[in-house]
């Protein structure tokens, strides 16, 4: 099937190719209960050498810029502790991390998380987290263009496949928060 999004003449519903992504992400999808199907998540098989936002859209189209979003993870400190969140965004923007997501989180102060945090406790690769199948403790602050956007191209867990899904479905994951101007 043709992905609704993107050159991608290949896109086959996530469900019916769990083998491709990760076990968090595939438990995810498999378990997904919301009100928008999980058949309408889809995996598309890309590049691995090319999953970065720059060089993928570079790439596939200048385009999925304005249709992507990005899941990087944060950790938000106060008093001795430690709060991991995620925040998933539009593309063309970044995280506005020492504001809304500081204040937001209630944290002192919040950076990104260092790599092999990130990996470990999410189980997928890093350059691929997507906000599918993270740790249920973890908020999940969501930019609300994200969720008025019909479809967006997001990680799959690996470096190697992206999922597109409809922004309402993200908004729907187990944690969400919608936050505006989340971005910048």
């Amino acid at each position: 099937m043709r992905a609704p999004i993107g050159p991608f003449d290949n896109a086959v519903p996530a469900p019916d190719c769990l083998a491709e992504l990760t076990a968090p992400v595939a438990r995810a999808v498999g378990a997904w209960r919301g009100d928008v199907p999980a058949g309408q998540i889809l995996y598309v098989d890309t590049d691995p050498a090319i999953a970065d936002t720059a060089a993928f859209v570079a790439h596939y189209g200048q385009e999925l810029l304005d249709q992507s979003a990005n899941c990087v993870v944060v950790a938000a400190k106060r008093g001795g502790q430690t709060t991991l969140a995620a925040c998933l965004v539009p593309s063309a923007g970044r995280v506005d991390v020492n504001g809304a997501v500081r204040r937001h989180l209630g944290a002192r102060k919040v950076s990104f998380a260092p790599m092999e945090t990130a990996v470990e406790l999410t189980g997928m690769e890093y350059g691929g987290i997507t906000p599918l199948g993270l740790p249920d403790d973890w908020p999940l602050l969501v930019d609300a263009a994200v969720r008025d956007m019909p479809y967006v191209l997001i990680g799959s867990g690996r470096r190697r496949g992206k999922l597109i899904a409809p922004g309402k479905l993200l908004s729907e994951l187990p944690g969400a928060e919608l936050i505006e101007g989340l971005a910048v």
